[in-house]
């Protein structure tokens, strides 16, 4: 369908450590991580991120914001810096040189994995940014194998009793006025007005939450009012479009980092959604985002204006009845499933015209896609209980709604904001999401298998292939690495050797996977792949 990919920053605590310092603790995580993938590939599988093409101030609407005006959260090219306070606030310099320090003798914070994605702390958070796929099923499964990755690293804390247990929450807030991010990316043309996608995709992002929202205990950004809303981020959104990421946050993010050939793409930066663990959420939310953008392109969007958007937003996001009627600036009143129904027809409509959603002949995905976002819209209008399998509001809302009842709590009862938290625990044995997966009570669309395969291999047809394979090939040999380029250090070429990938649809097996099988050294396959003479065998 399109290249696309995902963002999703993990909650973080230390029970016994209330006061631990949550960026020393999220090192901590990729510190665990990098242990594991140490064991597992011979030299480690695991590099640095190449910062050199990061661009974070670079504005879609065509000026570059100057640094000394930037939100310090908005330098994200550059690596994140633990000061000696935090680290002493955290553990004491003395545990951390004992264990803490990677073999160069500085605290890991940055990893690129075998499977192509990228582990790092970003935000005081642990964030696994998943590798490029080309489909909203391959999305889901890569996205879920951060969740392992996750899990792997807490279980790998938990093991050691020198370190403070540590839990990871697959969830956006702390229900104290902290949001973190689960964000989105899509490749689009460069040739596509921004103006069009502004257009486009603000009444699509004011109502996708129906079907893709996470759910939350609390209104407003910290939670103050009693009651339960759709989605986890809505409250903390406070523009319609800009630059930013935490705080005032728009609708529409216009950070223009294509990470990729920059005058033939462009990459949507999406920060509306949740982070989801329902596979059925997450596919929806992938997939329809990926439609509506091919609407945009052929100029056949719905022609809507919402009043008021930010307002909006949050209105469908409190109003769990799904009956409250949006403003169009044309004057007709709608409800968030009736914009959700316009933006399916007209999917379905250039489905059928362009060929791409034939059962038959069509590309595989839109088909199955356009009618499961159908039927999710339906059962939300008639059969919430059905919903509840997939929409995973629906599904925490059920489970909430059964303590409610069992010991008559009132939404502002903090044991309910407890089992909001618990709902996203990323183990298996704690988790409530995963209790009502392991019952058959949400929907499966990834097998598990997959998904463990996703942890440790990378997509085969994007240039994450090619990023993953040579990490867990010639580890020794790659010290960076980012989503456009691999850099080598190759013994006795006297200097650094930087692969640029720019185009996200090569690099992919077909075409370099030969390339891999026939070379189990770095100089010879560079050589083969650059048409270079290969270098000398070390004396």
């Amino acid at each position: 369908m399109r290249v696309m990919g995902s963002e999703t920053e993990y909650g973080i605590h230390a029970p016994s450590a209330p006061g631990a310092n949550a960026t020393m603790m999220s090192a901590r995580v990729i510190q665990a991580y990098a242990q594991l993938t140490r064991q597992r590939a011979a030299g480690g599988a695991e590099t640095r991120w190449d910062y050199t093409d990061e661009e974070p101030l670079h504005d879609a609407r065509g000026w570059t914001l100057e640094r000394n005006q930037a939100d310090p959260s908005q330098l994200t090219d550059q690596p994140p810096v633990l000061d000696a306070e935090a680290v002493a606030l955290a553990y004491g310099r003395e545990e951390l040189e004992q264990d803490g320090e990677d073999e160069t003798g500085s605290l890991l914070m940055n990893m690129v994995l075998g499977n192509g994605a990228r582990l790092y702390v970003d935000h005081a958070h642990p964030e696994y940014s998943s590798p490029e796929v080309t489909n909203p099923l391959d999305a889901v499964a890569w996205d879920a194998a951060g969740d392992l990755v996750a899990l792997s690293a807490v279980r790998r804390m938990a093991a050691d009793p020198q370190l403070p247990p540590v839990n990871l929450y697959k969830n956006n807030t702390d229900n104290k006025s902290v949001s973190y991010g689960s964000h989105e990316n899509y490749l689009m043309p460069r040739a596509v007005p921004f103006g069009d996608i502004v257009r486009g995709l603000t009444p699509f992002f004011i109502t996708r939450q129906i079907m893709c929202g996470a759910g939350r205990v609390g209104l407003g950004q910290d939670s103050s009012r009693p009651g339960y809303q759709i989605s986890q981020r809505a409250d903390f959104f406070e523009a319609e479009v800009g630059l930013e990421t935490t705080i005032r946050r728009p609708i529409i993010n216009t950070r223009d980092e294509p990470h990729a050939t920059a005058d033939k793409y462009r990459r949507l930066h999406v920060i509306i959604g949740d982070a989801n663990l329902s596979q059925a959420a997450n596919y929806l939310k992938f997939g329809t985002t990926a439609m509506v953008l091919s609407l945009i392109e052929a100029g056949l969007a719905p022609r809507v204006e919402v009043h008021e958007p930010v307002a909006a937003l949050q209105a469908v996001s409190h109003d769990t009845s799904l009956t409250a009627t949006l403003r169009l600036l044309d004057g007709r009143r709608v409800t968030a499933l009736d914009l959700q129904w316009m933006y399916h027809e007209a999917a379905a409509k250039l489905a059928q015209d362009t060929g791409v959603g034939d059962s038959v002949d069509g590309d595989g995905h839109t088909h199955a896609l356009l009618e499961r976002w159908a039927a999710t819209l339906t059962d939300l209008d008639s059969d919430r209980t059905a919903a509840a399998s997939s929409v995973e509001w629906l599904a925490k809302l059920s489970l909430l709604e059964g303590y409610r009842q069992r010991d008559g709590l009132q939404w502002n009862d903090a044991r309910l904001g407890l089992v909001d938290l618990q709902w996203a625990d990323v183990r298996p044995e704690k988790g409530l999401y995963y209790r009502m997966l392991a019952r058959g009570r949400m929907d499966r669309i990834v097998a598990d298998e997959t998904i463990a395969r996703a942890m440790t291999e990378p997509p085969s047809d994007t240039r994450a292939y090619f990023r993953g394979r040579c990490v867990s090939s010639f580890s020794k040999d790659v010290v960076g690495a980012s989503w456009d380029s691999v850099i080598f250090d190759v013994p006795g070429h006297g200097r650094l050797q930087r692969v640029p990938t720019r185009e996200p649809l090569r690099g992919t097996e077909a075409l370099t996977g030969g390339l891999f099988a026939r070379h189990k050294d770095t100089g010879s396959f560079l050589a083969e792949l650059l048409g270079q003479t290969p270098p000398p065998p070390p004396a």
